[in-house]
Order: structure tokens, then sequence, then C-alpha cells
């Protein structure tokens, strides 16, 4: 079994995912806001007693790893390396940018249309700033590294956007000041940020196929991404 935590930003996610049967079995997502501390593990906990598993049951543990908010990207990545030390048998750990899990769930919607598009993942990263991630619809595992990764203003965002030639998915939480900046950009399409929500599921999808095709990590050099100094 792998239990996937996300605690990235102020919504938080925890799913546990059969890897055998390649089945999703139980998924939460809450608004935790600055409660990610007190409702991480004891949540983990309900999960798993609803599903009549214990913690030597999990072998794997997936986790964000960032961008985000400092403090909450902590909290997961924290979380993961006591559960793993906790447990009688070390489990696989993989830690995958959040980004990646923003951007999971239009990949094969992508790869299925009639012309070249990129996914533009993006998260609000405070201040009126965001932080984003350029995909190719193909590149569902790819893990963008911190020079891989962009912030700025609503209007550095769209300024960035306005240069990328080919069409463009913008996936995340959006909100009106974006939408306003990148209203005069025919090729970018603001995509439902309902159904973008970021959620442990997907997260627990990606680091099973991650592990399929042998990527594991290590759960002590599992470290936060940070894209600026705290």
């Amino acid at each position: 079994m792998l239990l996937a935590l996300d605690t990235a930003t102020d919504t938080a996610s925890l799913a546990i995912y059969d890897l055998a049967a390649q089945q999703l079995l139980a998924e939460l997502t809450w608004q935790a806001r600055r409660r990610q501390t007190q409702d991480l593990l004891s949540t983990a906990q309900q999960l798993l007693a609803q599903l009549n598993l214990t913690p030597p049951d999990l072998t794997a543990l997936a986790v964000t790893t960032g961008p985000g908010s400092f403090t909450g990207v902590r909290i997961a990545i924290s979380a993961v390396k006591g559960i793993g030390l906790g447990l009688p048998t070390p489990p696989i750990t993989i830690g995958i940018p959040t980004l990646c899990v923003t951007a999971a769930p239009w990949f094969l919607l992508a790869s299925r249309h009639p012309t070249a598009v990129t996914i533009c993942a993006f998260l609000q990263a405070g201040r009126g700033r965001y932080n984003w991630a350029l995909f190719a619809a193909d590149a569902l595992l790819w893990r963008p590294t911190a020079a891989e990764h962009y912030g700025g203003t609503a209007a550095e965002f769209a300024q960035a956007l306005a240069e990328v030639a080919s069409a463009l998915w913008l996936v995340g939480e959006w909100d009106e000041n974006l939408a306003e900046v990148v209203r005069d950009l025919p090729h970018v399409t603001l995509m439902d940020k309902v159904s973008g929500l970021r959620r442990a599921g997907q997260l627990a999808r990606l680091a099973m196929l991650h592990l399929a095709n042998g990527a594991p990590d290590e759960l002590q050099t599992v470290q936060p991404l940070y894209l600026r100094n705290p």
C-alpha cells in the first residue's frame, strides 16, 4: 500500500493507493489552512482504519516537495520521514514537485488534442505572485528542478505566457486577477479550476508510474523544492 501526502498549500490531501491492484482506495482533500500539523497524521490514521489497514501495511510513501508554502511543504515531508523511520520495513519513497500533481489530470486530454498543447501548471505564491512550470503533453513523468520552475507577478506571468508559441492550457486555482491579465492572449485557455484541484489521488497515481519505471528516491534525501530563500 502507498500513502500519498500533500500539504504544500492551504489545501491538504491524503490518499491510500493499492500498488498491486493499481487502484485508489481512499482520498480526502480539505482546506487545512494552518492546521496541517494538527490534522495530517490523525487523518491518515482514520483513512487506514476505514480500510482495516495498519501502518505496517504501508510499503511506499509519496509526498509533494514544492513549490508551496515553506511551512506546508516541510510538514508533509517531515511526516513522510517520520512515518518511514517508524515502519518495521523501510518503505519505498518518492518526492514529486507540486506542479506535476497539478498538471497530471490534463496530460491524457492534451495528448489527444489535434494540435500541440503545452500545459502550464501554476499556483498562487502569495502577495500577488505565482509559481509556474511548463509541461509538454508527453511529459507526464517529468520532474522539473527548481531552475525549471518560474515565479513572478500576474503581469510577469502573462508576459512569460505570451512568449510561448504553442497553444497553452493554464491549469491551477486561478483568480480573477490572473484571468484579467491573460484575457487578451488568444493562445491561452484557462482550464476548469475545480477539475484541476490538486489531489493526493493524482500524486499516488504519479508515484505508482514513477515506481513502475524504477525511479524511487531515498527517504533521507527527499528535500523541499524551494524557489526562493525562506
